[in-house]
């Protein structure tokens, strides 16, 4: 049994140092200058590597620590001595956790919590985050209380020689207590969550809505908007063709003169309506400015709807970024490219989105035209390029 207990030690000790090596060798490389996916992968995996060595290591110390102590506890009863008071132990140890719980629980509070979501651009933004600081104020409370309660009874009852601890099979008042206070809260969570949402998933249409189809597919969005008439046409996920990588259906005469984009422009102020889809597996819509986020399931067309109330602009002044850009981000794992699933996203003014919109290109490109054999006739209500405009307010 000895000598296979060294073999198996052997082995593990083996593994663990050429785990070590692997991790070093891997934290030692540098990647070649200006290949941004190697170093951003790079960096990954090494900081993946250096917290299991840690860890590891860490394990490994408490767990020596562990059998030093219990080889020092056996010798003192072999001698006739008094062994270590495990129940001390323990009861130090919850001591010193409750302490160091509450500081690095302060710290992320401090450090971390100033990592918070961006100003809100748009105008359910704020009650957003009025649910969210309300449910992180009284879930912080009950988090302190019962931590404290937790760790300091472990601490101030331990076992002892010089006291017996007191069988209380069942208390009405205690019962009554930790049930009624909970369902006070989770109600007031409930309700004000609950009417948050109604007011934020809203479908009620607005005149001057701004429909907007966005598409989502490994790994890019696709944006479709209205025409002349503001509607946009109906897709069919059978018509789906390198030209036609909407499937936009041209039997609904809406199509004719819909508009192909590459940026999400949105006028201030005005209601817009996000209609979401994906083409392959589940995607995210996200904008953390506006407090958007919704799936986008293939099959399951859904939409969100919202005011933009600070022009892209503007946001430059607050964030003293001449540089800055709202953003729309794939918030699923989608995939090998999901961490460059992004899309800018401006606001404008009223004016400036007339003449962006009076600027885009039809969807219905010459390509697709050819496809779908348009080339020699035009549908009476398509306009030309030069007169095209959208009016969607």
């Amino acid at each position: 049994m000895g000598f296979k207990h060294l073999i198996n030690s052997k082995k593990t000790l083996s593994l663990f140092a050429a785990f070590v090596l692997f991790g070093t060798n891997l934290m030692a490389q540098t990647p070649a200058q200006g290949d941004a996916a190697t170093v951003d992968k790079g960096a990954m995996w090494t900081g993946i590597a250096y917290y299991v060595l840690l860890f590891l290591v860490a394990s490994v110390c408490v767990a020596i620590v562990g059998k030093i102590l219990r080889v020092y506890d056996l010798t003192q009863k072999m001698q006739g001595k008094k062994g270590i008071n495990w129940n001390g132990v323990m009861g130090i140890c919850c001591a010193i956790f409750i302490v160091a719980g509450m500081y690095g629980s302060y710290w992320s509070l401090t450090v971390q919590g100033a990592m918070k979501l961006p100003e809100p651009a748009s105008a359910h933004g704020g009650s957003i985050d009025d649910m969210f600081t309300t449910t992180t104020i009284l879930t912080l409370i009950v988090f302190v209380i019962t931590q404290i309660c937790l760790f300091g009874f472990a601490f101030v009852y331990r076992g002892s020689d010089k006291r017996k601890a007191h069988f209380l099979p069942h208390n009405n008042t205690i019962e009554k207590v930790w049930t009624i206070i909970p369902a006070i809260v989770l109600t007031i969570l409930v309700v004000f969550g609950f009417f948050t949402w109604q007011r934020v998933m809203t479908s009620t249409e607005v005149k001057g809505d701004i429909n907007i189809d966005v598409t989502g597919h490994q790994f890019a969005w696709e944006i479709r908007y209205p025409g002349t008439d503001g509607k946009l046409g109906s897709t069919n996920f059978r018509l789906y063709t390198a030209a036609n990588k909407l499937g936009v259906d041209f039997k609904d005469r809406n199509s004719f003169d819909d508009l192909s984009a590459d940026t999400l422009v949105l006028p201030v102020n005005k209601s817009i309506r996000i209609n979401i889809h994906a083409q392959d597996v589940i995607h995210s819509v996200y904008m953390p400015h506006f407090r958007v986020q919704l799936n986008a399931v293939p099959g399951l067309p859904t939409f969100f709807k919202f005011v933009p109330t600070i022009t892209t602009a503007k946001m430059k002044m607050i964030t003293g970024n001449a540089n800055f850009e709202y953003l729309l981000y794939c918030n699923k794992i989608c995939g090998s490219g999901h961490w460059n699933m992004q899309k800018v996203v401006r606001v404008v003014s009223q004016a400036e989105y007339q003449d962006w919109i009076a600027k885009q290109k039809p969807y219905l490109s010459d390509q697709l035209r050819k496809e779908l054999h348009f080339a020699d006739s035009k549908p009476a209500n398509q306009v030309s390029a030069s007169n095209r405009l959208a009016v969607n307010n």
